[in-house]
Order: C-alpha cells, then sequence, then structure tokens
C-alpha cells in the first residue's frame, strides 16, 4: 500500500494541481472556464460558482497540508474571485456563473452553490487563518437555514432566482425529473457543514448536521435495497427507481466523516455507511475493476465517470477502515490500476478524461469546465494519502 500512496501523492501534486495552476486568469481573475478534449484553453467561457468553490477548496486544501506558498496564492486568488464578481453583494449569495470577464451572467442561486462556497470558504480559513472567510461562511450558512431550509416539509430547498424566490429545480435534476427535493443536494449541504463545524464548532451547525442524518437515513435511505434514492417530490415521493452507485459510495464516506467530526456513535448511521459500500462493492464493480455509473429500473449506464472512480477508492478505503475487510483493498488495487490506464490522460498538458467506455477508449467530453474541475480527484489523493499515514 506504501507504493500506491507514493503514487497517488505523485500524481495529485506533479499532475493533477499543475494542470488547473496553468489555467489561472490573470487578467479577468479565477480561471480559465473551458479546457476540450483536445486540450484547447478556450479562454472566452463562462466561469461556474461551482467550479470556482472547487478550485478555491482544492488550493486551500493543498496548501494547509504542503505549507507551499504556491498554493496559498492560487488559494488567495480562487478566493477573491468567488467572493467578489461571484458573489452578488446585493442579494447575497453565490451566483451560478458569471462570463469570462466576471459580469453576471446567469445569477441563478442554487443550495447545492451555497454549500460549495461554504466547503471551500471553511477550508480557506483552515488553510489560512482568514476572518472574513469565516464570516462569509457564517453568513452563507445562515441563509441557508433560514431561506434555503424547509421546515414545513423538511428538506432543503434547491433552486431560486437572484433575489432568492424559487424556481424549479432544473440546474440539479436529471433522467427526465425535475426533482423538488435530491439527494445530490443534501450530501454536499452534509459535507459543506461538517467541514463548517470543523472551524466553527457552533451549536446552529451541530444541530443542522444532526438533522442532515436524520434526513438521510430516515427519508432518503433505503435499507432493502442499500443506497439513497435520488429525486423526490414534495410530498417525499421518490420519483425514479434510480441508483447513482457513484454517489452511494461517496455518500457513505461524506457520511461517515459528519458522524466522526460532531462524535455520532449512531450504530444504526454506521450500518448504513457500510452497508451502502458493500452494495456498491457486490452489485457495480465492472469485470475490469472499475466501477458502472448508475442504474435505473433495468437500464445499466456502464461509463466509467472519472469522479465515480476517484469518490470509489475513498468510500472504500474508509469502509476498509470501518470493518477491517481486505476485500476493499483488493478493489482499490483493481481501481486504481484502471485509472492509471484509463482515466489518466497521458497526454502533454493534460489532466484527467472526463470517463471511459466499455472497451478503455477516453470519452470526448471537456477536460475542464463547469462540473470538470480537480476537486474530486484533489480529494481523493488528499484522503487517501492522509488515511493511509
Amino acid at each position: 500500500m506504501k507504493i500506491l500512496q507514493k503514487e497517488i501523492r505523485q500524481e495529485w501534486l506533479e499532475h493533477i494541481l499543475p494542470f488547473w495552476m496553468n489555467l489561472k486568469d490573470e487578467q479577468y481573475g479565477g480561471y480559465y472556464g473551458e479546457v476540450g478534449y483536445d486540450l484547447n484553453v478556450s479562454t472566452d467561457q463562462p466561469k461556474g460558482g461551482i467550479a470556482a468553490a472547487r478550485l478555491l477548496w482544492s488550493f486551500a486544501a493543498a496548501y494547509r497540508i504542503t505549507g507551499e506558498a504556491q498554493y496559498a496564492e492560487h488559494a488567495r486568488h480562487a478566493y477573491q474571485f468567488l467572493c467578489g464578481p461571484l458573489y452578488d453583494h446585493e442579494h447575497e449569495g453565490i451566483y451560478w456563473a458569471v462570463d469570462y470577464q466576471g459580469n453576471p451572467l446567469d445569477t441563478r442561486k442554487h443550495v447545492y452553490n451555497q454549500a460549495f462556497a461554504i466547503y471551500a470558504c471553511s477550508e480557506y480559513y483552515r488553510a489560512t487563518g482568514d476572518e472574513d472567510a469565516l464570516q462569509l461562511c457564517i453568513r452563507l450558512f445562515q441563509w441557508l437555514e433560514h431561506t434555503g431550509y424547509n421546515r414545513l416539509i423538511g428538506a432543503y430547498r434547491e433552486e431560486f432566482d437572484r433575489f432568492w424566490q424559487e424556481q424549479p429545480n432544473e440546474m440539479l435534476s436529471e433522467n427526465g425529473v425535475i426533482a423538488d427535493i435530491t439527494m445530490n443536494t443534501h450530501i454536499h449541504v452534509l459535507e459543506a457543514y461538517t467541514n463548517l463545524y470543523r472551524i466553527w464548532p457552533d451549536e446552529q451547525v451541530r444541530q443542522s448536521l444532526d438533522n442532515l442524518l436524520l434526513i438521510l437515513h430516515d427519508r432518503m435511505y433505503d435499507p432493502q435495497q442499500r443506497r439513497l434514492n435520488v429525486f423526490f417530490d414534495n410530498q417525499w415521493n421518490s420519483l425514479l427507481n434510480l441508483t447513482s452507485f457513484g454517489h452511494d459510495i461517496e455518500a457513505s464516506w461524506l457520511i461517515d466523516d459528519a458522524l466522526q467530526v460532531i462524535g455520532n456513535t449512531n450504530p444504526v448511521y454506521q450500518k448504513m455507511v457500510t452497508d451502502m459500500a458493500y452494495r456498491v462493492a457486490e452489485v457495480a464493480i465492472q469485470p475490469d475493476g472499475s466501477l458502472m455509473n448508475e442504474q435505473e429500473d433495468d437500464h445499466i449506464d456502464t461509463s466509467r465517470i472519472w469522479w465515480v472512480q476517484a469518490e470509489a477508492i475513498v468510500g472504500f478505503y474508509n469502509a476498509y477502515q470501518r470493518t477491517s475487510d481486505e476485500t476493499f483493498l483488493q478493489l482499490i488495487d483493481r481501481l486504481w490500476a484502471y485509472i492509471k490506464d484509463h482515466i489518466i490522460d497521458p497526454r502533454p498538458g493534460g489532466e484527467w478524461f472526463w470517463s471511459a467506455g466499455d472497451q478503455g477508449e477516453p470519452g470526448q467530453r471537456e477536460v475542464a469546465g463547469m462540473w470538470k474541475c480537480p476537486y474530486h480527484n484533489s480529494r481523493f489523493c488528499i484522503e487517501i494519502t492522509e488515511r493511509m499515514n
């Protein structure tokens, strides 16, 4: 495992982070909005709020762990763009996107987006002690709890316009439905509040984390299927028979992380964590060692998405730490071999492909964009190297 740990840390510091550092926009701020499959950098593409927050988190975490000044500078640059052009100083909250010059382009506010800003700015505070970043986190947290949480139905709302008027959830609905409630938003609010609690252990945050764990277990978790249901209407009816294997294995370790940070030892939650990991291991691993994407009814999407592979390694290692079942270590070895062979882009100037197909051929989507950024693979590298220590 020491060899694997060394390879993963090397991938992080020598391949992933340099790629994103090279996209720094010195003229307009932030980082260039898109790199195509052909590795051409589009300097005039929109810059998304989610990508900006994930870039900030990645550089802040790199600085916190390594202490290297170059990452501090990139974290500062990313922070200034997130709380500058992407922040609505009149009505609060992070925009969905600005244009390449930093002008508001898509001014809707999404709870998912605000959660990532909390997650990123919490990490920036952990790394630098910048009090402004902490105060921004607290404001966004209070805004989400006041406006984003629907106490009548016990769920976080999804999408708003610039003025915080609720809108249909176009941005986080898929598979032909418009969902009033999504699992994806809830696991990332949990993730954000967990990081916030690390730096600001306020009782309000603790109560919100307890509530999120209750929602995930009592409302979203299907103990028979050992999965989280994905999309719901506002009466908590599940809209699709859909299993997202990547989200399940990611959620398993994010939930466990929250439990450990707040000191919750509820065995019901711990069982959910390990049961989801075992279920993904049993049904979603491909013969080549990779992890398939999702299943809706009888239709299986076997795409090997970059972030799914990364999160699976963290989730399986977390399950190994919970259970001491070395089956999970064997799965990790095969997943890492698959990532090296088919997901990591060997071309000069490349990073990770978006996906790979059944024959290992790379999917030809963008290499950097509104959703494709260093958060999943940077975090995988960080989690594994630190956990193995």
